[in-house]
């Protein structure tokens, strides 16, 4: 897939971006394609931080998939630093082609550079099809996550 280029996101991406987010069940309910003021305030915010990584995979033109790498330091495991992968989407015409094992590929090769002794994400539990995607590329679901809404 030579045709695929992964790059930070742009203004210009947002609606692509916000499309993807928001097409499935989970995002439909959480998503606001039609307002895109909160998403360029974040990506504001998301490309003044080094740590953050929001990037988008381009074939053709055309943004086909995007996810979130943000680089945690931290005090435990001696002091390793980690990353979390968040946000994966792949446009619902290139799912099933490989796009989203080479963008979690990048993202692992990413935190490797960065010293990353540790990747994590979170998947909903009702995403049984991302769990069996995610441990077919060596992710092992060994903690229980838990969230508060604020």
């Amino acid at each position: 897939m030579a045709d695929l280029e992964i790059r930070p996101t742009t203004g210009d991406d947002l609606p692509a971006v916000v499309a993807m987010l928001a097409d499935d069940p989970l995002g439909a309910q959480r998503e606001s394609p039609d307002d895109l003021r909160p998403y360029l305030a974040a990506l504001e915010r998301l490309s003044a931080d080094p740590n953050q990584h929001l990037v988008v995979a381009v074939r053709g033109g055309r943004v086909v998939g995007t996810l979130q790498l943000t680089i945690v330091p931290g005090l435990s495991r001696r002091g390793a630093t980690r990353s979390i992968i968040e946000g994966v989407r792949i446009h619902s015409d290139e799912r099933g082609s490989g796009l989203g094992t080479q963008l979690i590929e990048w993202a692992v090769d990413q935190s490797r550079r960065q010293g990353c002794q540790l990747v994590q994400l979170t998947s909903d539990k009702t995403r049984t099809d991302a769990h069996r995607f995610y441990e077919r590329l060596g992710f092992s679901a060994s903690h229980t996550g838990f969230k508060l809404q604020l």
